[in-house]
């Protein structure tokens, strides 16, 4: 189950860089071009939350049955000292419920926005960030704090 979990985590990740990266896109070209906030819009900017959200119950059922951050509770004070079990037992979970927050709030202020070019900036602002948080926290090759294959 664990390994299944880890597979259908590692497809989501992408999959929420990729609707984020394509949600501001959107906003981007309609916020610039003062576009009318279509169906699509509204469709890629339901789908892109619920994609985080998706990822976000996928790594919480990860969190709670791994055991790096297993081994990071029961021994905070000395885990802290190895960056890589700090960082998946501590900052990672938190930058990526912080970008998940972001994301639904962009969200939901988009959606009740009075006019199409405040939907588009309220989208691009919000999920700009998320995105910018998400790229902080994921375990890149290259990470100097924790490192992981871009698919494993």
């Amino acid at each position: 189950m664990y390994q299944t979990l880890i597979f259908y985590h590692s497809v989501f990740r992408w999959l929420v860089v990729l609707s984020l990266a394509y949600s501001i896109y959107r906003a981007h070209r309609g916020y610039v071009s003062g576009a009318v906030f279509s169906k699509k819009d509204n469709f890629v900017r339901h789908w892109t939350a619920t994609i985080a959200h998706i990822q976000m119950v996928l790594g919480i059922l990860i969190y709670i049955q791994s055991p790096v951050t297993s081994y990071f509770w029961k021994h905070v004070k000395e885990s802290s000292w190895h960056s890589e079990t700090l960082f998946f037992g501590g900052i990672h979970g938190m930058l990526m419920l912080a970008a998940i927050v972001l994301v639904t709030i962009g969200s939901a202020l988009a959606k009740r926005r009075a006019t199409d070019k405040e939907k588009f900036r309220t989208l691009l602002v919000w999920y700009t960030l998320a995105l910018l948080i998400v790229f902080i926290a994921i375990p890149w090759p290259f990470s100097p704090l924790a490192n992981r294959p871009y698919l494993r």
